[in-house]
């Protein structure tokens, strides 16, 4: 059975990020993507070919520099549901294959944008990378401890999560308003946009005084030595999440944490002395000791695994999130569905395998194709 997506046509601009994550979770879910990449040896088109990123999809590789190439896109597009692309503003409407011209050809399109600072604004031309994107939205400032500077979180938060998440979503949810509408429309996902989006919650926060503009003070934020990551005697960590009172308990009983000094957690006054003590406590046995005598314990306490160890721990193995497939440990299509679920497509291709299946299916009879090759509009 197909996954929800099914039916679903999707034309992909190579990129990197936002995009191509975008696309890892349409492809995931069923959707058929066919990701246009450039030629090799002119230019980036991405990662690289194992990377499962770009799984579930077939790829055409096209030369977009190629005065032909804009019809050659045009007539894959006039067949898709939606687009997907991560140029910065202006660059897919220099090529010939902006909006407007797409939407002329498949007036029902999402034309789905992915970019940093979005497709207006007095930054919208500038460069820029997740940590910028993340540090003009407010995301930024708040994750870091106590008397240091804001840490970036890799680029999960804003390429995949702010960026990535978003686009997919925006699409899916165009993509249902055209089928009952007819008509297509564009989506900008910007990373800035969606970083802020993700703050709703830390913004209602600081109108409502409870939440502190000093790094590290707050509830949520390594502030509170019931919320907080420790190092044990091996080096390692685990991740203490003791918010409520009950689970607050468990973590008592078990640290066998007994003075009156941790009868009011809430009192921010006590957190530094507090999470100081329970470090020196934690480091006085390895992570897997503390594993042991935390389990049957609701004491919201996990491990701090790392990519190597999260794919054989039991709990994962269990619900199968990972998955070996062509040599490679990757995740599992996320989120599941009960009756469609998703499941991982073919692995990540390379540039201009699919170049003349492709273009047989949307009509191009053998001499075209001879003839585009020849002419360096295809591979």
């Amino acid at each position: 059975m197909p996954g929800p997506l099914g039916g679903t046509r999707v034309v992909e601009f190579a990129g990197l990020g936002p995009g191509p994550f975008a696309g890892l979770l349409l492809a995931d879910l069923g959707a058929e993507i066919i990701r246009i990449d450039r030629i090799p040896g002119t230019g980036a088109s991405g990662d690289a070919a194992r990377n499962p990123v770009h799984r579930g999809r077939r790829s055409l590789a096209v030369d977009l520099k190629n005065p032909r190439a804009v019809e050659t896109v045009l007539r894959l597009i006039a067949s898709a549901d939606a687009l997907i692309e991560g140029f910065r503003p202006g660059v897919m409407e220099r090529l010939g294959i902006g909006p407007e011209a797409c939407l002329d050809r498949q007036p029902a399109l999402v034309y789905g944008r992915a970019t940093g600072w979005g497709q207006s604004g007095p930054r919208a031309h500038l460069a820029g990378h997740d940590i910028n994107y993340l540090a003009l939205s407010g995301a930024l400032d708040p994750i870091g401890r106590r008397d240091t500077g804001p840490v970036p979180p890799v680029n999960l938060l804003g390429d995949y999560g702010a960026g990535g998440l978003y686009l997919a979503l925006g699409v899916v949810a165009a993509v249902l308003e055209a089928r009952g509408s007819g008509q297509g429309q564009v989506v900008d996902a910007a990373i800035v946009d969606g970083a802020a989006h993700m703050t709703t919650t830390l913004q209602w926060k600081r109108s409502t005084g409870t939440w502190n503009t000093a790094r590290g003070t707050n509830t949520l934020d390594t502030g509170a030595h019931f919320y907080d990551v420790y190092e044990t005697s091996d080096g390692r960590h685990v991740s203490i999440g003791a918010l409520e009172p009950q689970f607050y308990a468990e973590l008592r009983e078990v640290m066998e944490l007994t003075g009156p000094e941790w009868d009011e957690p809430r009192d921010e006054t006590r957190w530094p002395a507090l999470t100081a003590r329970l470090g020196a406590l934690f480091r006085t046995r390895t992570r897997e000791e503390w594993c042991a005598r935390f389990a049957g314990h609701d004491a919201c306490f996990a491990p701090v695994l790392t990519l190597d160890e999260a794919p054989t721990h039991e709990h994962n193995t269990a619900r199968n999130t990972f998955v070996e497939r062509d040599g490679v440990v990757q995740p599992n299509p996320a989120p599941r569905l009960s009756r469609t679920p998703g499941e991982i497509g073919c692995p990540p291709p390379a540039p201009g395998a699919d170049t003349e299946t492709v273009l047989r299916e949307a009509g191009f009879g053998a001499e075209e194709i001879a003839l585009l090759r020849k002419e360096g509009v295809v591979r």
